[in-house]
């Protein structure tokens, strides 16, 4: 006869013992249901996660409005270039070792990085210049491949700029031009800036810079040339180094209009663009449809539906300029 208490005793030992052994069982069972696994995507940024944090929240939102959550029902694997293209390949490869399911990153060079390391891994490109011209995407409407995603390429955008910064400094007619050989939409850019500005009888002093050192030759060539404005095209060099460029500008007395609005915060004059923010929260809807087994091939690339203007009037102060009552009316934002 077992006593009562060893009896209890007994019983709670079995009890403790038995869900580990059927957990064992389960496990090893053929057939047996595994943790389901999180559909992964690789954010693959261009400069760090404290500039892009503005595009990254965007982005969070839209998949947020699509009912995703990060770390609940999807994941998420960021790397960050930091302004330097080189390091592209190697974090590509990271994504790729990490199995992710679809990358997303933005620009014209971190797009054809991607293109070149897969074609099998989905690419959702967001402010890509011109994915034709470079050669992402056979067209807009049906890209085919393994690409697809949102486009910053406008017609006239570059003379739109030209036009607004005029507004501004009425008899301006020689403005240098900052652009990244390095970049091939800003090849394109180059020349369309070129273009826009003999339309508006306007010499253009074209500063060609791949890299942090080669800034100071522009800075040079602008000393000896001295043209009355400096417009900063859309490259991540440029965004990684806008408080030194935007210093020099400051110290030079230079107007000017520029692709991001983070060149205006760290003192520029204006910015005009497509809105990177939108054009993020809208990458999620693209996410959404290639994770629920959409082909990229059949997702049309879209062009940018929100511009931003943004006036810095403390710095128009301090060059001395005053802003026409109607550009004011028409910006989107005023630092004062």
């Amino acid at each position: 006869m077992i006593r009562r208490r060893e009896l209890i005793a007994l019983l709670g030992g079995a009890a403790v013992a038995w869900p580990g052994a059927v957990a064992a069982q389960s496990s090893d069972r053929p057939g047996a249901q595994q943790p389901a696994k999180l559909p992964r995507i690789g954010f693959l940024g261009n400069s760090t996660a404290e500039l892009e944090a503005n595009l990254i929240e965007p982005f969070r939102d839209g998949l947020r409005a699509l009912g995703y959550e990060e770390g609940r029902n999807i994941a998420i694997e960021y790397r960050w270039a930091e302004g330097e293209y080189r390091r592209l390949p190697a974090l590509i490869a990271e994504l790729i070792a990490r199995d992710v399911d679809v990358i997303v990153t933005a620009g014209t060079p971190a797009s054809l990085a991607v293109q070149k390391a897969t074609s099998s891994i989905p690419l959702v490109m967001v402010a890509v210049g011109d994915p034709v011209a470079t050669g992402l995407v056979a067209s807009l409407a049906r890209p085919g491949g393994n690409i697809t995603g949102l486009t910053s390429i406008s017609e006239e955008l570059e003379g739109k700029r030209l036009q607004l910064l005029r507004e501004v400094v009425p008899d301006l007619s020689h403005v240098a031009f900052l652009w990244n050989p390095a970049s091939p939409i800003q090849v394109i850019i180059e020349k369309e800036v070129q273009a826009a500005a003999r339309v508006l009888g306007m010499k253009v002093l074209s500063l060609g810079a791949r890299s942090a050192p080669e800034l100071d030759k522009a800075f040079a060539a602008i000393l000896s040339e001295r043209p009355g404005a400096l417009v900063v095209g859309a490259d991540r060099l440029f965004l990684h180094n806008r408080e030194r460029i935007m210093e020099f500008a400051a110290q030079q007395r230079l107007p000017g209009l520029h692709a991001y609005r983070e060149l205006v915060e760290a003192g520029g004059l204006m910015s005009y663009g497509p809105s990177y923010a939108d054009m993020h929260r809208r990458a999620a809807t693209y996410v959404d449809k290639i994770l629920k087994g959409a082909k990229p091939a059949d997702l049309p690339v879209e062009r940018p539906v929100k511009f931003v203007l943004v006036v810095n009037l403390k710095a128009a102060k301090a060059l001395g300029l005053t802003i026409p009552p109607s550009l004011l009316a028409r910006a989107d934002e005023v630092i004062e």
